[in-house]
């Protein structure tokens, strides 16, 4: 095949043309052209006349090699190879299958990818099914009873079952094609597979888990819910199982710890093991609500509200001459603003959207990066510690019961309490406060926000809105530990494979998916499949 980039279609030009175009650029006939599918689609705002669509797509033709050699255009190139390759296994024999704890991204693809090898992978969940889970969260969000055990955070398909669903990464992986595919298998959309900017969506999302968990499942895995690793057992340098809700004790001598970014009890435990750890840097802040109309607007101007284009996005950096820098991420249009605390007592924002995007407000976080040397301490759980004073400064500040304070960014800038919310009504989950954020976040932090939205005001028109509601706090960007592993993903402790965004190597659901592939197969490199 050969792959075609920089096909361009108007708004009003639709896809069946994408033919004529490809036989033109190829200068072909009709009867050349086997067939075609599209690999990406981007949209072109930046003229202000028109928006287009532009295309990536992989062409069959009759005799490939001839128009290659016809045509010299660097946009028509063969089409690489981006069939995944399973991992020669190796020879060594496990005494127990391995086990991976975790069922997040990184946990259910390095669970389903062993399985797919034969290797009949246990997965330990801390939290209940995805079902169970939202019921919780909902009971969460309406009382604020908490479950500490399963809630945004803990359960079924980890953090991002409740978020806008987002698969964009930066990283560049022949491992990024194998999870989307999956995820299409489970039932995603299929237009993931060639989308710019993918996203599924919480909604979906939950069946994309559940069934990935089934194929696991029919591969001769098997996932456990309600199961928490509260101890692990080592013997001379090297894992030998596991203590499961402090009484259950299992023999393993192949465990991943694929535990999310806010498993701070179990980095505790396993720093008190010897588990090799270091803090990490990461990022503090806010979350700031729009009306999606304004976001539209600055993005697309008179075709704002287009129904091919849907509800736009924003991604903006700002780096301040003090040294910080601030950002914005996890931008969720037309969604929703939820509590995600996991922990007694503390307030923890995130954003969460549904496939459709339809709600009236678009939400992002906006951050700035915090260093080790800001923790006040050298000790590699430091960060946990200074997520959870800010956090708790908010719960202080947003009146106890997981309220959230707020305040609108006009009253903000001008460092004054805001009296009355005006006209963005604030969408987070529980209820909110009136009050100056100042007093939940450090200084820098809040001096370097300020900055950031007059910046960003200058490059989306209306960013600095001032009715426009900051809701505090957003401290869950990252982790803020790293779990150390050579170079094949063991830690210190042999038969430990730290995987994905909570011990420090992945940001986002396709990196935490493709580094839980990568750490399965290291250990299928060196074991051979259960029979």
């Amino acid at each position: 095949m050969l792959r075609v980039s920089g096909v361009r279609l108007s708004l009003d030009e639709d896809t069946a043309i994408i033919r004529d175009k490809l036989r033109k650029k190829l200068r072909v006939q009709e009867k050349d052209i086997l067939s075609y599918k599209i690999f990406r689609q981007s949209v072109d705002a930046r003229k202000k006349n028109m928006i287009y669509f532009v295309y990536t797509v992989d062409v069959q033709l009759r005799d490939e090699q001839a128009v290659l050699h016809k045509v010299k255009d660097r946009d028509v190139t063969e089409t690489p190879s981006m069939d995944y390759r399973y991992v020669a296994p190796g020879r060594e024999k496990l005494q127990h299958r391995p086990v991976i704890v975790g069922t997040g991204p990184a946990g259910l693809f390095a669970g389903l990818l062993l399985a797919q090898m034969g290797y009949r992978p246990l997965l330990l969940e801390r939290g209940a099914d995805v079902d169970t889970r939202t019921e919780r969260v909902r009971a969460f969000w309406q009382t604020g009873r908490l479950d500490r055990e399963c809630n945004v955070q803990f359960g079924e398909g980890g953090a991002g079952t409740f978020s806008d669903g987002k698969l964009t990464t930066l990283i560049k992986d022949r491992r990024c094609r194998k999870v989307i595919e999956e995820m299409v298998l489970a039932g995603a959309p299929g237009e993931i597979a060639y989308s710019h900017k993918p996203h599924v969506g919480t909604d979906i999302l939950k069946t994309v888990v559940k069934n990935i968990r089934k194929k696991i499942i029919e591969l001769g895995g098997e996932v456990r819910f309600n199961q928490k690793m509260t101890d692990i057992i080592v013997n001379d340098g090297r894992i030998k199982g596991l203590v499961v809700n402090d009484r259950d004790t299992m023999a393993a001598e192949v465990v991943v710890p694929a535990i999310g970014h806010s498993a701070r009890d179990t980095f505790a435990m396993l720093y008190e093991r010897g588990v090799a750890m270091t803090p990490k840097a990461f990022s503090v802040g806010v979350r700031i609500e729009h009306p999606q109309d304004l976001i539209d607007l600055a993005q697309y101007k008179k075709f704002a509200g287009h129904p091919k284009l849907g509800p736009a996005e924003y991604k903006l950096a700002y780096h301040s001459p003090a040294g910080r820098s601030a950002y914005t991420f996890c931008m969720c249009p037309g969604g929703t603003v939820v509590a995600a605390a996991s922990e007694e007592g503390g307030v923890v924002t995130n954003g969460m959207s549904e496939y459709a995007r339809d709600e009236k407000n678009a939400n992002s976080a906006l951050l700035v990066g915090v260093r080790p040397e800001d923790y006040g301490s050298e000790h590699p759980l430091a960060g946990v510690e200074f997520q959870r004073r800010w956090e708790r400064k908010a719960f202080e500040l947003g009146g106890g019961n997981y309220r959230a304070p707020v305040q609108l960014v006009g009253d903000f800038l001008a460092d004054r309490p805001s009296a009355a919310l005006g006209s963005v009504q604030p969408s987070y989950t529980r209820s909110v406060t009136l009050a100056e954020l100042k007093h939940c976040l450090p200084g820098y932090v809040i001096n370097t926000l300020k900055e950031a939205i007059m910046d960003f005001d200058r490059k989306i028109k209306g960013f600095a809105l001032p009715d426009a509601v900051l809701t505090g706090v957003e401290t869950r960007s990252s982790s803020p530990v790293r779990i150390i592993r050579d170079e094949q993903c063991q830690a210190n402790i042999a038969g430990i494979y730290p995987a994905g965004e909570g011990p420090g190597y992945a940001g986002g659901i396709i990196s935490a998916a493709v580094d839980g592939m990568r750490v399965a197969e290291f250990i299928a490199l060196k074991y051979a499949p259960i029979k």
